[in-house]
C-alpha cells in the first residue's frame, strides 16, 4: 500500500532578534504547544553554523519499534504495518519523508523537514545484528520522527528570525503566524526550578568496568577486532525542570550540535561535538573523532597537551582506524571518497579532540536513507572491524544503549541529512538522568587511561547538573 500524498504550502515573516535568544523563544513555546524541539550550534567553522532552530506543533510523525512501524499523516489518518525484513525499515522511513512534496526553498538554511531520533539498537534494521533487549528504565522508541507545522530559524550572524507556517494537503487553516510572532514578543516566560534527589550511580563498578576494558584489550591482541568502544552508563535522580541541566550544559560545554527534544513521556537533550553524517545535493561527509585528552583550563598546558596528542602512538593509531573506516563506510555507496581534513586539534570545554573530514559523492539512484544505514552507528563509538566489535559490545555491556551512541537531528523530504552522533548526551526519563561515555580500547591502551577517559568526557555534563540547581 502507498502512503498519501501531501502537498505543502508555506507562509513565512521575518523579524529583528537582536533582543531574542534561543532559550527564551523555546521557553515560551513549549508549554503553549507539545513535543517542541530545540537545535542549535556553536561551531566556529562557518556562517552555515549561526543558526538556531525551534519546531513546534508536529501534524505528522514516524515511529518504529521490534519491526512494528506507526505512521501518523497530517489529515488524521494512521497508517501501522509489520515489516517483513528488517532491512525495509530504510526504504519504509524514506518513503514516509516522500509523502511530503513541497517547491524548493528559496532559502539556504532548514525551513521544514523530518526532527528526530535513531537509537543505537536501530542497527538491527541496518545491519544482520542482534542487539540485546531494551533495558526498561532506558526504553524508548527505537526510530522516530516528526513533521511540524512552524518551524523558527533564527540567523545569528545577521540576528534575523524567520517563522515558517506549512500548511499540509487540501486543509485550509487559518493563520497562526500572528500568534507565533505574540508568543515570541511576549517578555514573560515561565521557569522551574531543578534539584538533584540523589547522588550518582553506575550501572558497573570501577573494578567491573576495568574488567571490560581489560577484556577489550584481550581481544585486540587476539586479533578480534583492532578497536573497540565499550561503555558505561551512569544515573542521577532529580525532581523540577531538567531544561535547566541544557541551559547549563549549552554554557558549559559549546559544540557543533546542541539539541533539547522533548517527548514528553522521554527528553534527549546534549551538547555532541560529533557528526553522524551529514548529507546535501548528494555528498557525504563523516568526521571522525578518535583520540582524547583532558584539558587543563591553561592555555599553555592545553597546547603542549595537544602537541602530546598528535604525537601519541595510540591515540594516532585509534585514529587512524577510524578514518579508514569512514572511508570504508561511505565507500559503499559513493565514489571519489577521500579525507579532505586529517588529524585536526579540535578544543572543547574539558576535552581535546583529533577531528579529520571524510567526504564522498553519493552513486547515482542511491537512496540517501542507504547510504545513513551504510556508516550507522558511527565507527567512533563502536569500534573496526563494526561488525565484530559491536557483537562484542553487546555480551560486554550490562544495559542496553538507548540513544546513546544513536543519531539525533533533521533530514530533508528528499533525504538530505545532519544528524549528530547522541554523546555527551542526557536521555530524561521518570525524574532520571542517564549519561553515558565511552573509550577506545586497542591492544596498547593502559586500563586506568581508559577508565579516566570516560570521566574527562563526562566531566561537562557533570558540571552541568550541579550548575543547573543554581539558575
Amino acid at each position: 500500500m502507498s502512503n498519501p500524498t501531501f502537498q505543502i504550502s508555506t507562509r513565512h515573516k521575518k523579524l529583528l532578534a537582536d533582543t531574542l535568544t534561543p532559550v527564551s523563544i523555546y521557553l515560551k513555546l513549549r508549554d503553549r504547544f507539545v513535543n517542541t524541539i530545540l537545535l542549535e550550534s556553536s561551531d566556529y567553522h562557518g556562517n552555515e553554523n549561526s543558526f538556531t532552530y525551534i519546531c513546534c506543533d508536529p501534524v505528522a510523525f514516524f515511529k518504529l519499534n521490534q519491526n512494528v512501524v506507526t505512521q501518523q499523516f497530517p489529515d488524521g489518518q494512521q497508517v501501522n504495518l509489520t515489516l517483513e525484513k528488517p532491512k525495509d525499515a530504510v526504504q519504509t522511513l524514506y518513503a514516509f519523508a516522500q509523502s511530503f512534496k513541497s517547491e524548493k526553498s528559496s532559502f539556504p538554511f532548514i525551513s521544514n523537514g523530518l526532527f528526530g531520533h535513531m537509537t543505537y539498537d536501530a542497527v538491527s534494521y541496518f545491519e544482520d545484528i542482534t542487539i540485546q533487549p531494551a533495558s526498561p528504565e532506558t526504553d524508548i522508541d527505537q526510530i522516530f520522527y516528526q513533521v511540524y507545522r512552524y518551524v523558527i530559524a533564527i540567523n545569528h550572524f545577521k540576528n534575523e528570525l524567520y517563522i515558517f507556517e506549512h500548511q499540509y494537503g487540501d486543509s485550509e487553516q487559518e493563520s497562526g503566524i500572528e500568534q507565533i510572532e505574540i508568543l515570541i514578543k511576549n517578555r514573560n516566560f515561565p521557569k522551574y526550578d531543578f534539584q538533584i534527589a540523589s547522588d550518582e550511580t553506575s550501572n558497573v563498578t570501577d573494578d567491573e568496568m576495568r574488567a571490560v576494558i581489560q577484556k577489550g584489550i584481550d581481544h585486540c591482541l587476539r586479533g578480534d577486532v583492532f578497536q573497540i568502544v565499550p561503555s558505561r552508563r551512569f544515573s542521577r535522580n532529580f525532581q523540577g525542570d531538567e531544561f535547566n541541566v541544557y541551559r547549563a550544559l549549552r554554557s558549559i560545554n559549546p559544540s557543533p550540535y546542541l539539541f533539547y527534544f522533548d517527548y514528553g513521556s522521554y527528553k534527549i537533550f546534549g551538547s555532541s561535538p560529533e557528526k553522524q553524517i551529514f548529507i546535501k545535493n548528494g555528498q557525504a561527509e563523516i568526521h571522525p573523532i578518535a583520540g582524547t585528552f583532558r584539558r587543563t583550563g591553561d592555555d599553555q598546558a592545553d597546547a603542549e597537551a595537544a602537541q602530546a596528542l598528535l604525537n601519541d602512538p595510540k591515540e594516532t593509531a585509534e585514529h587512524v582506524m577510524l578514518v579508514d573506516l569512514a572511508r570504508n563506510d561511505l565507500s559503499r555507496s559513493c565514489d571519489a571518497v577521500k579525507v579532505t581534513n586529517y588529524k585536526e586539534v579540535q578544543y572543547y570545554s574539558h576535552v581535546i579532540h583529533l577531528v579529520s573530514k571524510v567526504v564522498g559523492k553519493m552513486n547515482e539512484g542511491v537512496n540517501p536513507l542507504q547510504l545513513v544505514a551504510d556508516t550507522f552507528p558511527a565507527g567512533t563509538l563502536s569500534g573496526a572491524p563494526k561488525h565484530n566489535a559491536m557483537k562484542l559490545i553487546d555480551q560486554m555491556e550490562t544495559s542496553n544503549r538507548s540513544i546513546y551512541g544513536g543519531a539525533i537531528g533533521f533530514m530533508d523530504f528528499n533525504g538530505d541529512f545532519n544528524h549528530a552522533i547522541a554523546i555527551r548526551t542526557f536521555l530524561s526519563k521518570n525524574n532520571t538522568l542517564f549519561f553515558r561515555a565511552g573509550m577506545g580500547v586497542v591492544a596498547k591502551s593502559n586500563v586506568e587511561s581508559e577508565l579516566q577517559e570516560i570521566n574527562s568526557k563526562l566531566a561537562a555534563l557533570r558540571k552541568a547538573i550541579d550548575f543547573a540547581e543554581e539558575i
